[in-house]
């Protein structure tokens, strides 16, 4: 079983070949892929955590769909002094397939 940990966004997710994994908005390139960077692969018995190895490693995805995520309402109030603040936030996503991980 090989499966890789890889940066994306500032957060590391766990990826296998065939997964679907939602990250933070990315731009696809020309032929729809990207690459992410990988933190730890998992070939077997054989775990792979040294920089200098895993320069060497590619994981490859393609790009889904872009998307937005749930609507997140942030309220401020403070009592007696008529202040009331309301704002909305939609965070940009990019929703990918891994195909590949080298």
């Amino acid at each position: 079983m090989v499966y890789a940990v890889v940066r994306a966004g500032g957060r590391q997710e766990k990826v296998e070949v065939g997964s679907i994994v939602t990250l933070d908005r990315v731009q696809a390139g020309e032929d729809g892929n990207i690459e992410l960077a990988a933190v730890l692969l998992v070939d077997g018995d054989k775990i792979t955590s040294d920089a200098a190895s895993l320069s060497k490693v590619t994981v490859t995805a393609e790009v889904l769909e872009d998307l937005r995520g749930p609507k997140i309402v942030i309220q401020k109030f403070k009592n007696k002094t008529g202040y009331k603040k309301r704002q909305g936030h939609r965070q940009e996503l990019t929703r990918v397939k891994v195909t590949g991980i080298k």
